[in-house]
């Protein structure tokens, strides 16, 4: 039997649109949750590498390696969160451009190499942060 393109083509397009608004009004309240988190999160991260890079007496820029571990305090105002970061140094001299980029040192000689536990504040709306804790073995 041959149905007119528009005739079959309604109802299956009426199903996908049921079906995308299940998907999306399902999981919105904790989607919107982490999106906020993992927005804030990231530039705090930054902070850190760049205070680290600021206060070390270094010629060399570390930067992230791996972010091993992290969490947001209990604390409602600011947005809080520690995390425990492994630091490497860089080929490249501290305040160069790219350092997102540079590679890192191969020298198995120099302790190149830092684990530090950051708790940093955070205020979004202003792009502000404030450094709490910071302690690097």
């Amino acid at each position: 039997m041959s149905w007119p393109l528009g005739k079959r083509a309604l109802p299956q397009a009426m199903l996908l649109l049921l079906l995308n608004f299940q998907v999306l009004i399902t999981p919105v309240s904790k989607a919107n949750k982490e999106t906020e988190t993992s927005i804030n999160f990231i530039p705090t991260v930054e902070f850190a590498v760049n205070t680290f890079n600021e206060k070390s007496q270094d010629e060399y820029a570390y930067r992230l390696e791996h972010i091993m571990s992290s969490w947001r305090e209990t604390v409602n105002f600011p947005t809080v969160f520690s995390m425990r970061l492994q630091l490497r140094r860089t080929i490249c001299k501290k305040f160069e451009e790219s350092l997102d980029i540079c590679p890192f040192q191969e020298s198995h000689n120099l302790n190149n190499t830092f684990i530090c536990l950051f708790t940093v504040g955070t205020y979004p709306w202003k792009t502000e942060f404030k450094l709490f804790k910071n302690v690097c073995s």
